[in-house]
Formats: C-alpha cells, sequence, structure tokens
C-alpha cells in the first residue's frame, strides 16, 4: 500500500474546501433516549461496525459504546497527532504524550434541548511547560476537531431521494 505524504506544507493549495478523506458511517436500528439513539453503527468499508448503546448514567446498559465515547476518541486522536507533529519538527519525542478527552453531554440553557462540552488534558512528561504551551496552541490551531469546537463546522441535513 502506497499512502501519500500528508503534510500542512504540501497539502494545502486554493481558496476553497479540498477533501483529502471522506469516510461514511451509517447508525441504524435500536431504540433512542434524551434524543440519542442506540443501535448500529457501520462504515462503509466495514473498518467500523459497532453496537452502540446509552451509558449507565442515561439510564442505559453500558455494554458498548456511545456517541460521546467515539468523538472523545476522534478529538483526542486528532490532537495527538497534531502535537506529534510538531514535536517532532521542534525535535522533541512525542512518544510520552497522552491527550485524554473529556465530553459532557448535557441541557443547552439557551434553549432546553441538548449539548455536548469537550475538554483536553495533554500528559507529556520530561518536557517543560513552558516550551510546550506554544505548541499546544498551535495544535489547537491545527487541529481539525480543535477548530470544530471552537467554530463549528461546515454542515448540511438533507432527506435521501
Amino acid at each position: 500500500m502506497n499512502n501519500p505524504m500528508l503534510s500542512t506544507e504540501h497539502d494545502y493549495s486554493g481558496s476553497t474546501f479540498k477533501p483529502l478523506y471522506v469516510t461514511r458511517v451509517a447508525v441504524s436500528g435500536g431504540s433512542s433516549a434524551h434524543g440519542r439513539a442506540t443501535g448500529r453503527a457501520r462504515s462503509t468499508d466495514g473498518a467500523l461496525d459497532l453496537r452502540l448503546r446509552m451509558p449507565e448514567e442515561l439510564g442505559g446498559d453500558n455494554t458498548g459504546p456511545n456517541p460521546e465515547q467515539l468523538f472523545a476518541a476522534g478529538y483526542a486522536a486528532c490532537f495527538h497527532g497534531a502535537l506529534s507533529l510538531l514535536a517532532r519538527r521542534h525535535l522533541l519525542d512525542p512518544s510520552s504524550i497522552t491527550v485524554q478527552a473529556s465530553v459532557a453531554f448535557g441541557r443547552d440553557p439557551a434553549d432546553g434541548g441538548y449539548q455536548l462540552s469537550a475538554d483536553l488534558v495533554v500528559t507529556w512528561p520530561g518536557v517543560d511547560r513552558d516550551r510546550v504551551a506554544p505548541l499546544l496552541a498551535q495544535a489547537a490551531a491545527l487541529c481539525p476537531y480543535a477548530k470544530m469546537t471552537r467554530q463549528g463546522i461546515p454542515a448540511t441535513i438533507d432527506l435521501a431521494p
């Protein structure tokens, strides 16, 4: 398999969004409570195929992952990748970096619906905090999940024909 060389220096050009990768995941079946569905989540390539479950705190059986855990995993992985890239550029060893994401699901006080909040905690033993702080800011600018939590993302919702 030949992987393309991706970097912020080589994969950017133009003034419009240029997808480098697209994935599709469908969720079907299950029940719903708190505006959230259980059921089965499957990617079109088969790499992801799992049953979603409600956490105990929301009345579920906690026997499988839930959407907040999946989002937390994606956010932490993306930020970890961005920070690791920057570490290597600054001749630092990224192997001890750990990124922990906390995602909370709760009521939106503005409209009574639901909202998420997300927090990241980075652990990087042996590296001076003053040296890490600017890299965290750069990683937050580079990581699309961090950007999404700050700005939102372009999104559409359509009904299939």
